[in-house]
């Protein structure tokens, strides 16, 4: 399509090749710009997109509000990239890359039909579609959790998906999370990461501060009795399912228990595996390209997880509101 942005429509959609062309032809060099006052901005405002994309809820301008110019406010996107790079946390870069396709989905919806149907040209859609071949759809949905997208749960003809009015705007969100999660970890140099150190530490302690705060301290014993009784089954050398495995480690590394932390609750078992055990782990929690979240009590049911249930777990559906409850109990009996 031949289309021209302007540099305010480049801003908003900074994963664009427009928009990194603009940006590279006033950053030559990465040292450099760092050590500039622009840099020093980008920098800043680099960090606060990284900060963004942990709230969980996350409000957008349609304006520059940092008032740098636009080859250093898309340079900022750059700069995110680099950060969650460093840090090397699988999901900070799952959140970064969800916060970043929600921002590009935000100005799509009062964007000009021309150039929305630009960007999503740009990634592969066609705005104007109401169907979709089987092949394709299934390459777009596989992380979208409603189970609406289940092509078990589609209408399907002829090798064709059917659309509803308004999906595909959800599917150019999901199309631009996937390719911006699919292109990290960058490779940056170790001098970089060095040199970045403040600032991915200070993203860091952000991080860890929100989980606190979610969460608290980690204390096994509010754990709902679901999670206790697979804990028990590793301890006394049980078999546990691979749902079983997915369920207790999304639960840990949810609720703030690092991958070490994780590893040491399977190393109770009798046969403990390190290096099979550090493989699922990691896996699970993110490091595989996708942030996980645990299963809920209809889903642990069903799988045949749900075990020794009390009276607190009939005023709850999810294992993570359990845990809030019995720790928000034993706070004010303290």
């Amino acid at each position: 399509m031949d289309v021209v942005l302007d540099h305010k429509e480049l801003i908003k959609y900074p994963f664009l090749k427009e928009s990194q062309q603009l940006a590279r032809r006033h950053v030559e060099s990465l040292e450099e710009f760092l050590g500039s006052n622009a840099g020093a901005a980008a920098l800043d405002r680099a960090k606060a997109r990284v900060i963004a994309a942990l709230s969980v809820k996350r409000e957008f301008q349609d304006e520059n509000t940092q008032n740098l110019r636009p080859e250093f406010e898309i340079a900022s996107y750059a700069l995110a990239r680099i950060l969650v790079s460093c840090i090397g946390d699988r999901s900070l870069i799952d959140r970064l890359a969800r916060y970043e396709a929600e921002r590009a989905s935000f100005f799509l919806e009062a964007e000009d039909p021309e150039i929305r149907q630009f960007v999503a040209w740009s990634i592969g859609i066609n705005t104007g579609t109401v169907t979709l071949p089987v092949t394709d759809y299934v390459e777009l949905v596989p992380h979208l959790r409603d189970l609406r997208w289940r092509l078990i749960n589609r209408d399907v003809r002829q090798g064709t998906v059917h659309l509803e009015p308004g999906e595909i705007d959800e599917l150019i969100r999901e199309r631009i999370r996937v390719i911006l999660i699919d292109q990290l970890p960058l490779r940056v140099p170790p001098g970089i990461c060095e040199r970045l150190e403040p600032v991915t530490k200070e993203i860091s302690a952000s991080y860890q501060q929100q989980i606190l705060e979610q969460f608290g301290e980690v204390k096994e014993e509010a754990f709902p009795p679901c999670i206790s009784s697979l804990i028990q089954a590793i301890t006394t050398g049980g078999n546990l399912t691979h749902m079983g495995r997915f369920a207790i480690t999304s639960f840990l590394h949810t609720i703030g228990v690092n991958i070490t932390g994780i590893a040491e609750i399977f190393a109770r078992a009798p046969d403990f595996d390190l290096e099979k055990t550090m493989y699922q782990v990691e896996h699970i929690s993110g490091r595989g390209g996708t942030e996980y979240t645990p299963p809920s009590c209809a889903t642990m049911r069903t799988f045949g997880l749900c075990a020794n249930r009390d009276k607190d777990c009939e005023r709850v559906n999810h294992p993570l509101s359990y845990y809030r409850l019995r720790k928000n109990i034993k706070k004010r009996r303290s």
